[in-house]
């Protein structure tokens, strides 16, 4: 008897199966950061553990830890721009900036993670606090708190860092550059910091 009635519904459920998504549909394009200080190709570096440093991936809130593009909408609301989706995680996306940024423009060797076995230099880790849009003020913003262990220091030196850059419209273009533009000043900011 459950035979002929699993038979009948059978159409009925092909039919559904094209109305049917359970996967979010992706956005026509996916946003990543581009460095404004290039790496020119073909710069050998060399240098000491003193003068060499490891670019740790940066804990982030939940509402960072999507490839979502996140709206402060009030003091206490977040929503998500819309059809705005970075190609890998923020923490990911914004550590690799520093690294290029900080190679490009000091004269610090900056190790990848699996360079570190030997001997990971100093170590510059920290906490990506806003990576965003605030709607309040229509501004992209990127906060970043850096905790840098020197080389052979005990003491480990923290400093927040913090860009702001106007965006006209809350769409996936305009916000993904004027993100792209804060997080460029800050890792300027931060590798200025290191060359101190």
């Amino acid at each position: 008897m459950k035979t002929p009635l699993l038979l009948a519904l059978l159409p009925l459920a092909a039919s559904l199966s094209g109305c049917i998504s359970f996967a979010a549909k992706p956005p026509p394009s996916l946003l990543t950061l581009k460095t404004a200080a290039q790496v020119p190709v073909g710069r050998t570096q060399t240098g000491t553990p003193q003068h060499s440093i490891t670019v740790n991936v940066p804990a982030v809130p939940d509402s960072l830890a999507v490839t979502r593009v996140p709206v402060q909408a009030t003091d206490t609301s977040i929503a998500y721009v819309k059809d705005a989706q970075w190609a890998e995680p923020p923490a990911k996306l914004f550590a690799r900036l520093v690294a290029d940024t900080i190679t490009a423009k000091t004269n610090w060797v900056v190790l990848g993670t699996d360079q570190t076995r030997v001997d990971p230099g100093s170590q510059l880790s920290g906490e990506l606090r806003h990576f965003g849009i605030d709607a309040a003020t229509h501004e992209a913003v990127v906060t970043y708190d850096a905790a840098l262990l020197r080389d052979g220091a005990t003491d480990v030196e923290k400093r927040r860092f913090e860009a702001r850059v106007p965006v006209g419209s809350i769409t996936a273009g305009p916000v993904g550059e004027a993100i792209n533009q804060a997080a460029n000043q800050v890792a300027g900011e931060v590798a200025d910091w290191l060359g101190q």
